[in-house]
This record gives structure tokens, sequence and C-alpha cells, in this order.
């Protein structure tokens, strides 16, 4: 009698997994023949039937059968439900049990932040309990679910699964509107929910992972500007060290620090440049991790015309040259003035380059040539820029070149960017910061005013932009207590808070407006919940409240609406696309501006005077209506677009990589112990014609023009990759740089070359 009850819990086991597989065959018209047949001579029970299908599945990827990856979605899923039901001891058949239990449990376990039962009542959690909805799950492809089981759903201290996927979504939404008003909370929770659950879009890998959590915190970017001080250098890595721990991508500006042999107290030639100390920030990257899980992610930023570019800085990362001069681990950026590219346009009759390029210690300018603030601080170069009608940089670049007693390095422009070009071919970068474009776009200039330089760099990825300054200690006394106290001046430290749309799932859906809507309420609550460890962040984060609104799934968006990437009407598309995105991100910010007052720096900014609208000529109706209600009420966010890379959150929400076009229309993905196969989104006959040109295949200046045409409308900037052959010559890839300049692009990120290995991507500030 037991062997005959244990043969039909076998079989009834089995059967579970059967019509599963009959499920997915019926949805995804998949050929489930050969292995219906397996798993019913199978004899080991539910388990090893769902591995099974599930590897199954996964060997059957292929360009004619994409839908397989739904399917082996669905027995990772069985999986999880499995895994989750066992450690929290309810039936699996459920599929997702007690919430209100999960969330008692993980908090008594201190993996959850007690926050959640201090703002929510038993009867508020199991209401919104109500609202999870387990049939979301069946939206994740392959890849997207293990992405995100593997990496962001809740886990106890040994790694066993607790939370499931739709439960991680309601967390996020319940833990950013904690703090709304109790009469609105709950509805405006279900709205983020429903825009997390349907995969309309995705928060900022930190916000996905770390919040309702005990640790960590939810912002993805950060810049600091170092001051040319020893304080200055390791109080910067000090504050680098703290961000790093809690997951943050860091950009740094290195711009203000002195140069090789610039004097130190007037003892000439003592200065060691700015190479050292960046060796030392990357000895901090790899020793502080990020939570285990991975090395610290910092770029550093230096102007092409300070003296140490050509000294070492661009050689930091190549494979040639003195190892004691390298830093492997950081990434590279070089601040560009629109004089510099200038300079490469000019040649001679024999078309070769002459223009020369002057490099200068930005401590000795600063010394020598006098220039100051209206408080009678000292200024360089990199305090400059050009405006359109007014040269103020370039004013003050050709005062340098003219003064006989500054020392400087001479250089044939050109010679500099073949240099830069070098680096980027075998490291992929330095990448490149269009410092007057940044500055002229600025919409928060006011705070130092026009002419004089408030964004010297980008961040880790190159998608932002705000204004930026350096943090001084001004004394250091011994207090009542005998406690050694250093007071610090607080500068501009750069925060921003991602999130993005997924386009071919918003655009499709026709969802845009309500997404945005909801979307920028999420962002802006975001800063007042967070909890950053540096003071001066935390300041700038509340002062200017920025957030950077971005989008993944460009090439996907292209092929459901039948567009191929190097065409006009893909550039155009772009165009209106995200001219819309822009509105409906401004009138969303406005609207809680209304509610909950402006950001503290908007009177005097470009959105208070309405310059932002008019410099890109937005004269349609909708658009004066909104400077108007702009200009009456305030704005909550001091910026407000930004485009991240999304690599790992583009897959979780089945879609392409940020703007860039597909990597393959086929490509193997290795995981842990065995490999699988994924194929673009939304594959078939039709979509195939649009995909089938992959990235190291288009003309990348059909890349440019479509950037172009979506960076009129983003306050920040976009994470923009060139994608180039290993073989590509000097001359074109020059060519690039000189089309992005001239259509105006603020940066550009990696420079892909298909000689090189796969570039680790910018986990942080994947959104």
């Amino acid at each position: 009698m037991g062997g005959f009850l244990v043969t039909t819990q076998l079989k009834s086991e089995i059967h579970a997994v059967l019509e599963e597989l009959e499920e997915v065959s019926n949805q995804y018209n998949l050929n489930i023949t050969e292995i219906k047949q397996r798993i019913s001579e199978l004899s080991n029970g539910e388990q090893q039937a769902n591995q099974e299908a599930l590897f199954y599945a996964l060997n059957n990827i292929a360009m004619d059968q994409p839908d397989w990856t739904y399917a082996s979605a669905r027995f990772y899923l069985r999986q999880l439900y499995q895994e989750a039901a066992r450690n929290r001891k309810y039936d699996s058949t459920q599929l997702y049990g007690n919430f209100y239990e999960l969330i008692e449990t993980l908090t008594d376990k201190g993996i959850y932040s007690t926050n959640l039962l201090d703002h929510y009542s038993e009867q508020e959690i199991n209401a919104l309990a109500q609202a999870i909805d387990p049939q979301k799950d069946k939206l994740f492809n392959y890849i997207g679910l293990f992405l995100f089981a593997d990496r962001y759903i809740a886990r106890d201290h040994e790694r066993n699964v607790y939370e499931l996927p739709q439960e991680r979504f309601m967390v996020i939404a319940m833990t950013i509107m904690q703090n709304e008003a109790p009469s609105v909370r709950l509805e405006l929770i279900e709205e983020a929910y429903w825009a997390l659950s349907n995969l309309h879009m995705t928060v900022a890998t930190p916000t996905l992972s770390n919040a309702g959590k005990s640790y960590g915190q939810l912002s993805s970017c950060f810049i600091d500007t170092v001051d040319d001080s020893l304080d200055g250098i390791y109080l910067n890595n000090w504050d680098i060290a703290r961000l790093s721990k809690d997951g943050g991508g860091i950009g740094i500006y290195y711009g203000k620090v002195r140069a090789l042999g610039s004097d130190i107290k007037k003892f000439k030639g003592n200065s060691s440049g700015v190479v050292p100390w960046i060796r030392l920030l990357n000895d901090t990257a790899v020793s502080v991790d990020q939570l285990g899980q991975r090395q610290g992610a910092v770029a550093i930023f230096l102007d092409v015309f300070h003296k140490d570019i050509m000294n070492g800085f661009l050689d930091l990362k190549t494979n040639n040259g003195d190892e004691r001069r390298k830093a492997h681990d950081v990434f590279t950026g070089v601040s560009i003035p629109d004089l510099f590219m200038e300079k490469l346009e000019q040649i001679d009759e024999d078309g070769k380059s002459i223009g020369e390029w002057h490099t200068f210690c930005p401590h000795q300018v600063k010394q020598i040539m006098g220039w100051k603030d209206q408080n009678g601080n000292p200024l360089g170069l990199e305090d400059f820029y050009d405006e359109e009608d007014a040269k103020y940089f370039s004013e003050k670049y050709n005062q340098a070149v003219s003064h006989p007693l500054l020392p400087r390095k001479s250089y044939r422009a050109m010679d500099i960017m073949a240099r830069i070009m070098i680096a980027q071919l075998e490291t992929g970068t330095p990448y490149m910061f269009y410092r007057d474009e940044v500055n002229r776009q600025n919409p928060n200039k006011h705070i130092n005013g026009v002419g004089r330089t408030s964004i010297y760099c980008s961040n880790l990825c190159t998608e932002i932009a705000q204004n930026m300054s350096a943090t001084n200690i001004v004394k250091e006394y011994q207090d009542e207590d005998g406690n050694i106290v250093i007071v610090r001046k607080p500068g501009d430290f750069v925060v921003c808070n991602l999130s993005s749309i997924n386009l071919p799932s918003a655009v499709q859906a026709d969802v845009l407006e309500r997404l945005i809507h909801i979307q920028v309420r999420m962002l802006d609550n975001v800063i007042d919940l967070n909890t950053i460890s540096v003071g001066q962040a935390e300041m700038t984060n509340k002062k200017y409240r920025a957030v950077g609104l971005g989008t993944f799934g460009w090439h996907h968006l292209l092929a459901v609406e039948k567009l191929f990437w190097e065409s006009e009407e893909a550039v155009t598309y772009a165009d209106q696309l995200y001219e819309d995105i822009a509105y409906y991100t401004i009138r969303a910010s406005m609207n809680i501006a209304k509610e909950k007052g402006a950001f503290s720096q908007y009177h005097g900014s470009e959105w208070h005077t309405g310059k932002y609208f008019e410099r890109r000529n937005y004269t349609e109706p909708r658009w004066q209506q909104l400077q108007q209600d702009v200009q009456t009420h305030g704005i909550r966010n001091g910026w407000l677009m930004a485009v991240a890379p999304n690599s790992s959150t583009a897959k979780i929400g089945g879609s392409t990589d940020g703007i860039d076009p597909i990597y393959a229309v086929e490509y193997a993905e290795e995981k842990k112990n065995f490999k699988f196969k994924v194929t673009a989104p939304d594959l078939n006959h039709i979509t195939y014609d649009y995909y089938r040109r992959a990235r190291h295949e288009l003309d990348q200046v059909w890349s440019i023009k479509q950037n172009a045409a979506r960076q009129k409308h983003i306050d920040q900037s976009i994470s923009f990759n060139f994608y180039v052959r290993h073989d590509i010559k000097a001359k074109d890839l020059l060519r690039l740089h000189m089309e992005a300049w001239r259509n105006r692009l603020k940066t550009t990120y990696y420079v892909r070359s298909t000689s090189q290995a796969e570039i680790a991507e910018c986990e942080a500030c994947h959104s």
C-alpha cells in the first residue's frame, strides 16, 4: 500500500510539470513531444522532472524558436516557488505565501529594515498583498528572471530564497512610498507596483537590490571634485571608500590637482602630479568591495589642458610603459573644450594637422594669472567655459598662452588626440566629456554665473551632468571634551537617483504618460529616503533633488516599430519620442512641486527664467503652457533626465541595452554550470530584418545622429558607446569623434572595439 501511495504521489508531481509544459506549448506554439516523453519516463519526482524540463527548454532556445526562453523561465519559477515555500513553510501550489509573515520573518532575521512594520499596519500589508499578481511572473524571459532572482530578491544570510519576484516589486513600492500621506499612500503603492510588475520600468540597481532592506543605500551615482591639497586628496579617498562600500558608482574630477614637477610651498619641482594619487584611488576601489559582490567602480576625469594629460594619465590603463605608473582598475575620462576640437580642424595645404595645444599646471595658472572670483578666490582655466556668443574659456586660454612666465608643455593637438584614440582602442577609455556643451546646456548655471564652470566632469557611466565643487577643511580644533574636531565646508558632491522606462513595453501599451507620472514621484521620494554616509553628498542630494529618468530597449522598439537603425526615420522617431518623454517628465516634476515645493535652488535657474524652454525651441502650445506652469509653481527636481547604460536591468525587463544596438541576433550566455542561447527580444521573421545588422556592423554616424536627436531633450547626458572594428583606421575613429562633437553630444562612453575583451559594465548605473 505504501509503495502505491509513493508511486501515485510521484505521478501527481510529474503530472504538474507536464501540465506546465502543455500550458507553455499552447501559449508559445512549442513542440513538446520529446520532453513529454522524457518526463513521463522519470521516476524521481517533481524536482527532477522540473530540472529536466528546464534544461530541455534552455537547450532549445534558438533564432527560429526564441520563445523557449519563456518556457525556461516558467520552470525556473517553479523552482523558486518551491524553494520559497519550503523555507517559509507553505504549500508551493499556492505560488505565493503570506506576505505579512514574510515581512515579519525577514525583519526578525535582520534582512528587512524595521521601516516596513513601523510604517504599515498588518491590515494595510494584507490589503497590498491582494494586489500582488503571480501571473505577472510570466512576463519574465529566462535570463531576466535568472538575473533578478540571483542578484536582487531577498534571501536570508545563507542565501536561501524567501522573497519572490512580485514581493520584491511590492516591497520596493512600499519602501519608496512610505512617507506619502496615508490617504493616498496605498493607491500610490499600487500604481508603483503596476509600473514595476508589468516591466514597464525598472529602478536602478541599488534601489532594486536595497529597498526595504536593512543595509545599503538607494542612489546610483556620485561625483566628487578633489581640492588641490593633501587634505582634499585624502578626504576624497575616505569619502570614496565609504560610498563604494554601499554600492555607488563614482566619478572624480582631478583637474584642480597640481601637475608633476610643480612647486609645493614654493619649493620647485616637488609635486608628484596626479598619477600617484590616482593609483591610491585604484587601490581603494579594489580593496573596498561593494557588499562582497564586486569591487568598487571609479572613473577619474582630467582636462585635456592639464599638464599631466600626456604625462601618464592617458596611459594609466594601457599595457605598455612603467607599471609603477599604472591604475588598471579605474576608468578614465578626458574633459575637452570646443577650442581643442577646433585645433584638430586646423590643417595646412597638404592636409596635415597643424593645430598647436598647450597644457598647464592648474596650480601655476592660479599663482601667475591672478584671476579671481567675486570673493577673491583664485581661478584656473578649468573654471571657465565658452558660451555661444562669448568665449570665456578661449579668452583665458589665449591669455595663459601669451603669458611669458607661465610654464607649459606644448604639443600638436592631433598628437594628443592620437594618444587618446590609441588608449580607447586598447582599453575602451578614456571617455569624452565635452565641457562647453555641458555647461552651456546646464539649467542651473546661475549658481556660478554664465561663463563660469559649474560642471567639470561626468560620472562612471557618462550620463550625469550636475553642479559640482570641492569640499574643504576650514579649521581643526580641540573641543571642551578633548576631542579633535575637523570642520569641513561642504561642496556640491553630486548624487543621482536613476530609473528607466522600458520603451517597447511602455510605448506599445501606450502608457508613457501614466508611467512617467508615477516614476518621477518614485525617483523624488528616493531622495528623502536615502541615508548617504558622506554628509556633503546627502546635503547636495537635498539641495538640488536631482533625478535621472532614462530609457532602455531602443533597438527593440525600432524593430517592433519596423524602423531600420540606419535611417532618417529612426532619427526623427528619436526626436519625437524623447520630446514626449521630456514633456511628461517636466510636467510630472512641476506637479510634485505644486504639492511639495520646488527644489531649493529653483529661483534664478533656467527653469525659473524660461530659458530652458526657449533654448530648445519648445514653442508648441503644450510646451508654452508647461513653461508658464513651471514659472508659476516651480519644479521639484533640479535635473530630471539621464540615460544610463541599462544592461542588467534591460535583461530583467526582457529588452535591449539602453540606447545601444543589439550585440547579436543570437549569442551564448554562460551562467554557473551551463551555457544557453539568448536571442533578440520579440524575434520573428519580420523583426529579424531590423535586428540583423548588429553593433559592430552598423554605421556609427547613424548612432550619433539618433543620439543628437534625443540629446536635445535630455537635460543631463546619455551613456553612448561607439562600436568599431579592431582594424578601424585612425582617420575614421577621429571622424566619429568629430561628428559627435559637431552634433553637440555632451559625452561619449566606451569605444568598444572587436579586439577588446568584453568590457565590464557599470553595475551601479544600471537602471
